[in-house]
């Protein structure tokens, strides 16, 4: 069981070791390694955060030209989880850190600015304490400080007082009227093509009406052609002053007329034949008689008429 894993290797007796060629790789080489995330951060690009002890897959190079008492300094290449824009970071041995360098901002840093102050501030009185030079240096730094934070507050106090003076409400009517003017232009353009389009509207509406006017009239049919056997009895709603004037004796008696018009309207009684020969001359002699009278006959002779038709009518019973 034991021979399964060999871990040593056979060196043939002319085994020369220098012979064996180096690989020349560039100092610069970048190598991908699995590492976390070592601080907030929020991406300059699309604003992602990125939180402590994400993992990513980055690659790593050696930082040339910086070494921090022999120990080399490396840099790291992530992207981002959203945008994958390039975030670049590096190693810090100074401060047993992380420094950012490109793509991101580190967040929640007020606790190491804090802390960075205080060293500084420490730094700062034991080297006063041991070189009374030091402090005399420090003080004309101090003191130019302080001129140059009072020049700046002053240029800011001329700037604003400049900018009190300027009528910012002035300035907006400038930029305003303009615009109104432009406003106001395109609305009388917009009112006369609305009007242009009505008058264009109506004049086409007026030729479809004249069109239809200049149609010619259909012809009224002739009330003589179409002769209807109601015709007669609208004869009598005429007005009194078109018809003609009546004789006093044919409200009792009546008109005789020829007219075609009346063959339509009387229907003839069929008669009973007459078994005594003369009665029927006699009836048919005194109807013929009386049909052929003239129209200008006078009252006594039509009732003289009428007395002797009546008489054959009682013969003609017997």
């Amino acid at each position: 069981m034991s021979e399964r894993k060999v871990l040593n290797k056979y060196y043939p007796p002319d085994f020369d070791p220098a012979k064996i060629p180096k690989l020349r790789l560039p100092k610069d080489r970048q190598y991908v390694v699995s590492l976390m995330a070592p601080f907030n951060m929020r991406c300059k690009t699309c604003g992602e955060y990125i939180y402590k002890g994400k993992k990513f897959n980055a690659r790593k190079e050696t930082v040339q030209n910086e070494v921090y008492l022999g120990l080399p300094i490396f840099r790291f290449y992530i992207k981002c989880t959203r945008c994958l824009a390039e975030i670049t970071f590096k190693t810090d041995p100074k401060n047993t850190d992380y420094t950012m360098q490109h793509g991101a901002t580190r967040n929640f840093q007020a606790e190491k600015l804090l802390e960075e102050e205080e060293r500084m501030q420490k730094e700062r009185e034991e080297e006063e304490l041991n070189n009374p030079m030091k402090v005399l240096e420090n003080q004309t730094k101090d003191s130019k400080l302080e001129m140059e934070v009072l020049e700046n507050l002053q240029e800011l106090k001329e700037l604003n007082q400049c900018q009190a003076n300027v009528d910012f409400e002035a300035t907006l009517k400038q930029y305003k009227e303009p615009e109104e003017e432009q406003k106001r232009k395109e609305q009388e353009e917009d009112e006369q093509e609305m009007k242009a389009m009505l008058e264009q509207a109506q004049k086409c509406r007026l030729l479809a009406d004249s069109d239809s006017n200049e149609e010619p009239a259909k012809p009224r049919p002739n009330a003589r052609a179409q002769t209807k056997p109601t015709g007669i009895l609208q004869e009598d709603t005429q007005p009194q002053s078109k018809k003609p004037r009546m004789e006093s004796w044919g409200h009792s008696v009546g008109k005789l007329s020829t007219k075609t018009q009346l063959a339509g309207l009387v229907a003839l009684k069929k008669q009973k034949p007459d078994p005594v020969p003369g009665n029927r001359m006699e009836t048919r002699g005194t109807m013929a008689s009386s049909s052929s009278l003239p129209a200008a006959v006078t009252a006594t002779s039509s009732l003289g008429l009428l007395g002797a038709y009546l008489d054959s009518a009682n013969d003609w019973g017997d």
